[in-house]
């Protein structure tokens, strides 16, 4: 049978082909970032893009399956068909003035909204979406898009007109977090808001995209089917392991094997084809060659399977054929709703006893436990899933995502947030998609769940052969800004992540930095203590017993300890001495662990993890359960553990910060300012970037209230001359040529010109000081007073979006990289901690008897710099290289700014779209 005879439910069946029809005018085509995949309400997924002049079939086809009901309530009146004349006025539309986006499923469309320019600024936008895919949340999304779409043309408010008893209609613009006003006339309801994107609106975006990645998650953790495409009759092979480790893990679900050449495997009946088994199929595990799964992918989505676990390797891995494949593959999967985890992934493990699902290749199944673990490494995936059973730690959930084609960690913690079962999120990044995204996640996962996470390639920054994402540009320390400012504990090693999960998944959080070591070695209590005042914690109560020290002891000294109130966490120290077991040591370390709400951890023994003699039973079926003491082989170890719990409790308690205060700005100007700028360079030098002219320069920070000196080139000594008596004297003559500029060892200023004397004297001795005079690039500007250099850096990311640093200025402060990062939007107790944390600080807070500066200048202009840099994605790179910081103030002296057009949104955005297939291989 060929494609063509299939029927036409069939998904393999190709699309109708499309009858172009001829364009009499040129139309501007639109920006390639309106078309992408996205993820509806139920987790499946749909592709959206601008509507073509050669849909007319898919829109008749469309059409036809709408309902007369659907129909009435578009056009306010019966409609069966459409006209000639009406499916090419929706058909062919601007792209500006007249915008319209399909969403398409499975080859055809199912949905079209638009709008229509009505009036200055003011568009009509309406939704038709087939009867079959409503309830969906289809309109929401198309309301996202088209929204977006008209604010990059102008458009400023949406109108639409609705009957009164489309009450689904009605509520879609009302629950799309927008003001909302209303008016009734000749029967019609007409709804007017603005789409300007409000803290409301975007909230209501953020929870839909989270309840949708979420359910889109469910499933796989909670199949009530699953088929293992390439189930194997031969021992040890992939198909037949995944057999085995899914029936022999006791899956509560019904299990159907996949095998064209076979009648049975492992005592099961064996069907040719998905589309054979008789019931539904909830997820299939693919263990087929990379070049079968594409047949595969079809025969699912025929099934109607929600999504597929890709074992298969030979994808992105092995080069740029196996990208391309890996490419098709998500694509096809996207194009049919299913969701893909992999592919060369281990699996996923659900240790809830309702369902025990070990769809995977481990033949460990790790023991009912608190945490959910992501990694992508199938290889280190079964060696972490080892260090999990021997530590005694136990996991409710774990994916190993492999290449990420399609599932990342985001989603995962958009259902770990959810999951009742989850308590501790751990997760080994060997690359990030989307951080930008990420860091917003995980803040809020954060506030309720701890995320401990190792983060591969920090120095490199990066990205594994089979990843196909992007380099991070940003330097490492602004990655791991990213990750203080969303509260994720971050960690240099695996063994470290246990180390930490262990206590957060066991104990109660500290509510401060003061410790108690209790112990029965003088030398390992001294060596306790050392590791935690290097470390910032806070040594409160030490106490030293005999090394004979009985149970009852220990038991007298940890509850003196606990009751302390200048005591907020408990390190416990225990070296048996010889031929004693320690059991009764550890049966009240057990029971203090058990009853304190202050954290107790342990060096006992040597021992690594929740050893069984420490554990307390939980009722919940872990080994381990709530109050079950972690031991350390070392106590250096425990202290470094506790130290980064601390950490996380101090982020937890500290409040969300003010918004900053940025005094008068003006937004409107700027983005005039350097979209004029983009329009009169031209298209391609627009898209690599040009440098601002110091006039413009000046005129964008003015925009933002921020005042830059003016600077006046000079090349010759009668130009000078000619500044001094134009502007007034008391000048400073400096070069700005890099390379003296950046040498300390060199003169290149002179500060104090107060007269035509001193301006040829400073001018002759800096040609004669500095080598090649020629190109000193000198410049006149007025003196400033005295005051601490700093500089404040801000650059557009194209995986993180805005970033800003700042630091003390000079070379050797450069050197050493005493720089502190953060992203964008910033409040303003993120800048104040921003400002303290460069070891360099203490210069602006009187080191050594020198005035104090005024660091709240310094802060509102970080400030402005992060509110400009966030609201101009074309800012690609803004530099206050040189800012003198008084004790009345600061003064900025110079600056450099450079532009350049925008292609794609950031990653972030104001519209939900999963991550572009096409963009996301390593350049």
């Amino acid at each position: 049978m060929s494609p063509e005879d299939l029927p036409a439910t069939d998904p393999r069946r190709p699309a109708v082909a499309p009858v172009v029809e001829p364009v009499t005018a040129e139309v501007e085509a639109p920006p390639a970032h309106w078309e992408g995949d996205v993820l509806l309400r139920d987790g499946r997924t749909a592709h959206i893009r601008p509507i073509r002049a050669d849909d007319g079939p898919l829109m008749t086809e469309f059409y036809a399956r709408v309902s007369d009901e659907s129909k009435y309530y578009r056009f306010f009146s019966p409609m069966p068909t459409l006209s000639p004349k009406d499916l090419r006025r929706f058909t062919h539309v601007d792209h500006r003035d007249r915008v319209a986006l399909v969403v398409m499923l499975q080859g055809r469309m199912i949905a079209v909204g638009r709008y229509d320019l009505v009036e200055n600024h003011e568009a009509e936008v309406a939704f038709l979406v087939e009867d079959e895919h409503q309830g969906r949340g289809i309109a929401q999304l198309l309301l996202e898009h088209l929204a977006q779409a008209g604010r990059e043309r102008g458009v400023e408010r949406f109108t639409a007109e609705v009957l009164p008893d489309n009450t689904r209609m009605i509520q879609t613009f009302r629950d799309a977090g927008y003001r909302v006003a209303s008016g009734y006339a000749d029967g019609v309801i007409t709804l007017e808001f603005s789409i300007d994107p409000t803290d409301t609106a975007i909230g209501i975006m953020h929870n839909r995209e989270h309840l949708a990645e979420s359910a889109s998650i469910h499933r796989f953790f909670h199949p009530r089917s699953v088929a293992i495409i390439g189930a194997s009759r031969r021992q040890e092979t992939v198909g037949q392991v995944l057999v085995r480790n899914l029936v022999t893990g006791d899956f509560t679900g019904r299990v159907y094997v996949v095998n064209p050449s076979a009648n049975a495997v492992s005592g099961m009946p064996a069907y040719k084809t998905v589309n054979e088994i008789a019931d539904d199929v909830d997820v299939a595990i693919v263990a087929v060659p990379a070049d079968a799964v594409t047949d595969v992918v079809l025969d699912c989505a025929a099934k109607g399977v929600h999504g597929l676990i890709v074992i298969s390797s030979g994808f992105a891995e092995t080069g740029e054929e196996g990208r391309r494949r890996q490419r098709h593959l998500a694509g096809l999967c996207r194009s049919y709703g299913l969701r893909l985890i992999g592919p060369n992934c281990l699996g996923v493990i659900n240790t809830d006893p309702g369902v025990q699902v070990n769809a995977s290749l481990s033949s460990v199944m790790p023991s009912r436990g608190r945490a959910g673990f992501f990694c992508q490494s199938g290889a280190l995936g079964t060696a972490i899933l080892e260090k999990v059973r021997n530590r005694g730690l136990g996991l409710s959930t774990f994916v190993s995502a492999g290449n990420r084609a399609d599932v990342s960690g985001n989603d995962l913690l958009q259902y770990w947030e959810e999951d009742d079962a989850t308590e501790v999120v751990m997760m080994y990044l060997e690359s990030i998609g989307n951080p930008r995204k990420f860091s917003r996640i995980a803040r809020r996962v954060s506030q309720r769940k701890p995320i401990v996470a190792v983060r591969s390639g920090r120095t490199t920054q990066g990205v594994p052969m089979g990843h196909t994402v992007r380099r991070i540009d940003a330097p490492q320390a602004a990655v791991d800004a990213m990750f203080r400012q969303a509260g994720v504990i971050q960690v240099d090693t695996l063994d470290e992540m246990f180390d930490v999960a262990q206590l957060l998944a066991h104990q109660p959080l500290p509510r401060g930095r003061r410790v108690a070591i209790v112990g029965n070695s003088d030398a390992i209590g001294l060596l306790a203590a050392d590791a935690a005042s290097a470390i910032g914690l806070v040594v409160n109560r030490s106490v030293a017993m005999r090394p004979d020290a009985t149970a009852e002891d220990f038991e007298d000294a940890l509850d003196d300890a606990i009751d302390d109130p200048d005591v907020d966490s408990v390190i416990a120290v225990y070296l048996p001495p010889l031929d004693v077991s320690g059991e009764e040591v550890a049966n009240v370390l057990a029971a203090v662990g058990e009853q304190s709400d202050k954290p107790l951890v342990s060096s006992f023994l040597g021992a690594e993890g929740v050893p069984e003699l420490l554990r307390v039973p939980d009722v919940a079926g872990s080994s381990a359960g709530r109050g079950s003491v972690p031991s350390y082989p070392a106590v250096e170890g425990a202290v470094r553990a506790l130290a980064r719990v601390v950490e996380y409790a101090v982020w937890l308690k500290t409040p969300d910060g003010t918004p900053s205060d940025l005094g008068e700005i003006d937004v409107r100007r700027a983005k005039k300012l350097v979209g004029r700028t983009l329009l009169e360079v031209g298209a391609e030098r627009a898209e690599k970037g040009v440098d601002l002219d110091q006039d413009q320069v000046g005129d964008l920070l003015d925009s933002f209230g921020i005042d830059l000196w003016p600077v006046h080139p000079v090349v010759s000594l009668d130009e000078a001359l000619e500044v001094g008596e134009a502007v007034g004297w008391d000048l400073v003559l400096k070069s700005t040529r890099p390379s003296v500029r950046e040498r300390p060892d060199q003169a290149h200023v002179w500060r104090n010109i107060s007269s035509a004397y001193d301006m040829t004297e400073a001018w002759e001795t800096l040609n004669r000081v500095i080598t090649e005079p020629a190109r000193a690039q000198f410049v006149l500007q007025k003196n400033a007073p005295p005051g601490v250099p700093i500089a404040i850096r801000s650059t557009e990311d194209p995986l993180f979006g805005p970033v800003v640093s700042f630091g003390i200025s000079g070379p050797v402060i450069e050197l050493l990289g005493d720089r502190s990062y953060r992203i964008p939007p910033l409040d303003a107790q993120t800048i104040s901690t921003m400002v303290r944390e460069v070891k360099s600080s203490p210069l602006l807070f009187g080191y050594r008897g020198t005035e104090q500066v005024d660091v709240a200048a310094i802060e509102q202009l970080i400030a402005k710099v992060a509110a400009l840099q966030n609201e101009l994605p074309e800012m690609s790179s803004l530099e206050l290289g040189l800012v003198l910081a008084g004790a009345d103030g600061v003064r900025v002296l110079t600056a450099t700014a450079r532009v350049a057009r925008v292609k794609d949104p950031r990653p972030d955005s104001f519209v939900r779209r999963m991550p572009d297939l096409m963009t996301t291989i390593p350049e």
